[in-house]
């Protein structure tokens, strides 16, 4: 973790138009929670997908994080390696927010803030939302992988037993958390048979 005592957890969070909004509502919501700093962005297509799938607008969404900019922002904070992040989280990750970060095209705030987090080494995770994978999807995923990036699709837990959608996106959320290094995650985790 880049935090020193004192300093609280530094999160980007970005997110992008695939379905899956729910998660990134969560992931800001649990953040808040656990004391974490959130630096939110997200694409036009993103807040479509949000108004669509849960109502939020995108000023609502913004009020869920610490700090929001806007994807034409560029020359943002979290542009720049210089701004210390522990990690960044696109949640959902759409197949064209891949393709861009797969080829570090850096075309919006999210896939600068996605390159700089992979040049600086640090933990990026795209919350891919897309099914059946073609080719193209599948070398990018690669591509990032190999970069450092972590493919992370939101698959539920069945076996944890589940008894809601909230319960599975919950499960699916801690994970993420976890795989971040946020101390206050709680996974469930299997204890065998």
């Amino acid at each position: 973790m880049i935090a020193t005592a004192g300093q609280r957890p530094r999160l980007v969070i970005g997110v992008s138009g695939a379905t899956g909004a729910v998660y990134a509502v969560r992931l800001l919501e649990r953040c808040r929670e656990s004391g974490c700093e959130t630096h939110l962005v997200v694409t036009p297509a993103g807040v479509l997908n949000v108004h669509h799938e849960v109502g939020l607008d995108r000023k609502g969404l913004e009020r869920l994080a610490d700090v929001a900019y806007s994807p034409a922002d560029v020359g943002a904070a979290i542009a720049s390696g210089s701004f210390a992040t522990e990690a960044m989280v696109v949640a959902p990750c759409s197949m064209k927010t891949l393709a861009a970060v797969a080829h570090g095209l850096s075309d919006n705030l999210l896939t600068r803030a996605a390159d700089v987090t992979l040049k600086e080494r640090r933990r990026l995770v795209l919350m891919v939302r897309e099914t059946p994978f073609n080719l193209a999807h599948l070398r990018n995923m690669t591509a990032v992988t190999e970069m450092g990036g972590i493919i992370f699709p939101p698959l539920p837990a069945f076996y944890l037993k589940p008894k809601s959608i909230d319960e599975l996106v919950d499960d699916t959320v801690e994970r993420v958390l976890a795989l971040i290094g946020i101390n206050a995650a709680a996974p469930r985790s299997w204890t065998g048979l």
